[in-house]
């Protein structure tokens, strides 16, 4: 890997900070006035060497001796607590991950009165970090310099001297609402932007909680009035959101009608998602046919319906909708568009709607965020909840992005450990 010719940045977090030392007179008043406050910093249990710091290019040799001394003392006054080195996924241009992505060392970051620095555990890759990276997705970091990941789960490391929120050096800490930048080491962040999850799940849930099963959640309870009993269906039902859907309609008494593709193994998945507790799940070749809802039996008619794939399968989920039924679309995996008769606007009165969960998140609704992320823990917690991921190190970041663009075929939720 080559190392960069320019400055990397933590955007999403404290951007800008790091680089320019203070002049003396500032940096006296600083330690002056820190003396009299005292900050909190995990003790790691390994620590780190001044000597690993991967020195940027427009830092004089002077300051490079400044921020080693200041990073093997560790000192605890607010103007000379810094993160530790870290090494950071980034990207400088759009394009093909494989392409633009590297890995490179970070600078530390000072950390502001109400700052907490945090040393990520694990983060996932999902298909809208690539939409990031490629430049088809609607919000993106700026370039050069940003950081990949937009989810994951980390332990706090070091406190700033103001900082109120009750959060403690080892304590397990999302990024909430999710932000830039997770595909890295070390995080700087306001106090403010990090919420205290539950240490006695797995890693990979924690890491992997605020998108996909919030999505899940948030669709069952934002469009249609479902109660015990009432049915939904879904094409897509192999992938997170598909998985989580299943498992929370079955918390509720809901059933679901779940529609997957025709590739090998649909056999395999259907006993998997019928486990997870699916009514009924069928590929796409099982429902070409005009009489589909002979095939729901005793079930009832489905009132709302999720699509994430276009084309057919959205159309199938059309069919099998009630009469003044609800299709919400949250994803577009086949790149088809969404296409529905005349006749079920007139005669069924259908509706088609979307749901974006960075748009929800920016919204009033999203005061409950946290609420729901710990109820959704919960369930992890209990076992009600689970879903396929595959952990890897983040020494093999290159195997894991791999599979996450699909050239190893069909792979779970691929998430990076730190």
């Amino acid at each position: 890997m080559e190392p960069t010719t320019h400055p990397p940045t933590i955007l999403g977090w404290n951007a800008g900070l790091g680089w320019a030392l203070k002049g003396r007179r500032g940096r006296k008043e600083e330690e002056e006035g820190g003396r009299k406050k005292k900050s909190r910093v995990e003790k790691p249990s390994q620590g780190y060497r001044t000597d690993d710091m991967a020195p940027p290019s427009r830092l004089l040799p002077a300051t490079l001796q400044i921020l080693r001394r200041r990073c093997a003392s560790r000192f605890s006054t607010a103007s000379s607590i810094v993160s530790p080195p870290s090494k950071a996924v980034l990207y400088d241009e759009h394009g093909a991950p494989d392409q633009v992505l590297r890995v490179a060392d970070v600078p530390p970051v000072h950390l502001g009165d109400g700052d907490v620095c945090v040393r990520m555990l694990a983060a996932p890759i999902n298909p809208s970090d690539i939409n990031r990276i490629e430049g088809v997705y609607p919000i993106r970091p700026p370039l050069p310099g940003a950081v990949g990941g937009c989810e994951g789960v980390g332990q706090v490391h070091a406190l700033g001297p103001a900082v109120t929120a009750p959060l403690s050096p080892g304590d397990w800490v999302i990024p909430s609402p999710s932000s830039f930048g997770t595909w890295q080491t070390y995080i700087v962040k306001n106090e403010s932007m990090w919420h205290k999850v539950r240490s006695d799940v797995p890693m990979e849930y924690a890491a992997t909680v605020t998108v996909n099963p919030l999505t899940a959640l948030r669709m069952l309870r934002d469009f249609v009035q479902l109660n015990p009993g009432d049915a939904i269906v879904q094409n897509g039902a192999t992938s997170i959101v598909g998985q989580c859907v299943i498992q929370l309609a079955k918390v509720h008494g809901i059933h679901t009608i779940n529609i997957i593709r025709d590739r090998p193994g649909s056999e395999e998945a259907k006993g998997k998602l019928k486990q997870l507790g699916a009514d009924e799940v069928f590929t796409e070749s099982q429902l070409d046919m005009k009489n589909l809802k002979s095939l729901l039996g005793a079930l009832p008619d489905p009132a709302l319906g999720f699509n994430c794939v276009g084309g057919n399968a959205a159309s199938l989920v059309l069919k099998f909708l009630r009469q003044g039924g609800t299709m919400v679309t949250y994803g577009g995996m086949s790149k088809r568009p969404v296409t529905a008769p005349t006749s079920y606007f007139i005669f069924k009165d259908i509706s088609m709607r979307g749901f974006w969960l960075q748009k929800w998140m920016n919204s009033d609704k999203a005061e409950d965020c946290r609420t729901m992320i710990d109820y959704l823990l919960g369930l992890v917690h209990e076992g009600k909840l689970k879903y396929e991921m595959e952990s890897i190190p983040f020494s093999e970041f290159s195997l894991a992005l791999e599979k996450a663009l699909g050239k190893h075929g069909s792979q779970p939720k691929q998430v990076v450990r730190f």
